[in-house]
């Protein structure tokens, strides 16, 4: 009778080890610009170990008391150094995951813990080769004297990140995306704009390197675009944030501030926010200068955005956002709508509403520039009256009764090409202005 109470007590603590055992549940993939990114999703938290190996190239993720059950299907990592992924659970109760590579790479692993209705994820990052240490940016002094205004835009959150939820699993993320690239289409339509896109795809960035990323393309202004969330889904409203020196403006601001920096977590990086390159910056009277533009760039998105939608806020709010404290750039978090509001998500889904807080953006960026442009660009020459003319353009003086339609429809133009090529960013025109009539093919 021995043998058999050894087998059922041997059964019995089997059970209870697998029952006690994490699951992984889900396997996700997100290819960034730098680096190809895994997550998996746990039923509770594990330790890990990585490995690596070569000859071929591999790498081994152990987790103690754990068991692979995902039930979809494994994804395609595609654009990346991961070929396949292999798993076995071993006789110890480690679960093995084995990532055969086609060449070796850096990685860095991490947990996160469950939080905001997500379980618990590891995550495990291929990074690309760096080429050493980005250098510190210096706007040249030698460019062209009608250069183009740089504008960086921002899609909050990405990839592992979702932001805030909505009614219906509506991800801040996407949203704000949309949003992005409808506002990059109305930069890019009007001369004298460059833009730069944080991110351009479902990748998270981290708050420093989104920074990073706009100081490197010299930006002229920054504008993170976001939805809001709250506790009580009533809460609504459109609002304009800026940096703060001294601190929030509101408790609103500093809870906002808090959650947004909160994000860099998911990239597995440390709040402490430490920054060198910013160390006693915000002390500087080249940062004093930068928010003043920041500011004053707030009030005009506010006056455009309260066409469209109730503002949260009548004043540009300030607190210490992370992803704002570029010393050298203008900087503001735009919230677009509280995601946790039914009504607002309703809108904020919807392509009309994401082009209509896009034009709000753009009609407030623009006008700014318009009446404060850096003096070497095209627009500080269209102020001066010295613009240099479209290749092959002709000069038109505005008469009584002309509208920018009719003079569109004389010249075979139309209205967007008039308007892009002269630096308008609406159909106002008054008699005796002149404007360029671009030549057309």
């Amino acid at each position: 009778m021995k043998p058999i109470h050894i087998v059922v007590l041997f059964w019995t603590m089997l059970v209870a080890t697998l029952s006690s055992a994490a699951e992984v549940r889900d396997v996700r993939f997100w290819r960034a610009p730098d680096h190809s990114r895994v997550v998996f999703d746990l039923s509770a938290p594990v330790s890990h170990e990585v490995i690596t190996l070569d000859k071929p190239d591999r790498l081994v993720v152990d987790l103690s008391k754990a068991r692979f059950n995902v039930g979809g299907a494994i994804p395609e990592f595609e654009n990346s150094p991961i070929v396949r992924l292999r798993h076995a659970e071993k006789p110890d109760g480690k679960l093995r995951v084995v990532f055969d590579l086609s060449k070796s790479v850096q990685v860095r692993s991490f947990l996160l813990p469950a939080s905001a209705g997500q379980s618990d994820r590891l995550v495990v990052d291929f990074l690309d080769q760096q080429r050493g240490t980005e250098p510190t940016v210096v706007k040249s002094v030698e460019q062209s004297s009608q250069r183009d205004v740089v504008i960086a835009i921002d899609a909050g959150h990405g990839g592992e990140d979702p932001g805030a939820i909505g009614p219906g699993r509506l991800q801040e993320k996407d949203v704000v995306f949309r949003i992005a690239k409808k506002l990059e289409a109305k930069f890019k339509s009007k001369r004298g704009y460059r833009v730069v896109m944080i991110r351009d795809g479902d990748y998270y960035v981290g708050l420093a390197k989104r920074r990073q990323l706009a100081r490197k393309a010299q930006a002229d202004f920054f504008v993170s675009i976001h939805a809001d969330a709250f506790t009580h889904s009533s809460a609504n409203g459109s609002s304009v944030y800026a940096l703060s020196k001294r601190g929030a403006t509101s408790a609103s601001a500093r809870i906002l501030a808090k959650r947004e920096n909160q994000a860099d977590l998911v990239g597995g990086v440390s709040l402490s926010d430490k920054d060198h390159v910013l160390a006693g910056v915000l002390t500087d009277l080249s940062m004093t200068a930068t928010l003043d533009a920041s500011l004053s760039v707030g009030a005009q998105l506010l006056g455009e955005m309260g066409k469209i939608s109730r503002l949260h806020s009548k004043r540009v709010e300030q607190a210490g956002f992370a992803v704002l404290k570029s010393p050298d750039i203008p900087s503001l978090l735009v919230e677009t709508g509280f995601i946790s509001n039914p009504g607002e998500a309703r809108k904020l889904k919807t392509s009309r509403y994401q082009n209509q807080m896009a034009q709000a953006i753009f009609e407030g960026i623009d006008r700014y520039f318009r009446e404060s442009p850096p003096p070497d660009t095209y627009f500080a020459a269209v102020k001066r009256g010295d613009a240099a003319k479209p290749k092959g353009a002709r000069e038109y003086v505005i008469a009584s009764g002309d509208t920018l339609s009719a003079i569109g429809a004389r010249h075979n133009i139309s209205v967007a090409d008039l308007q892009r090529h002269n630096g308008l960013s609406g159909s106002s025109i008054r008699v005796g202005q002149k404007i360029q009539i671009p030549a057309t093919k």
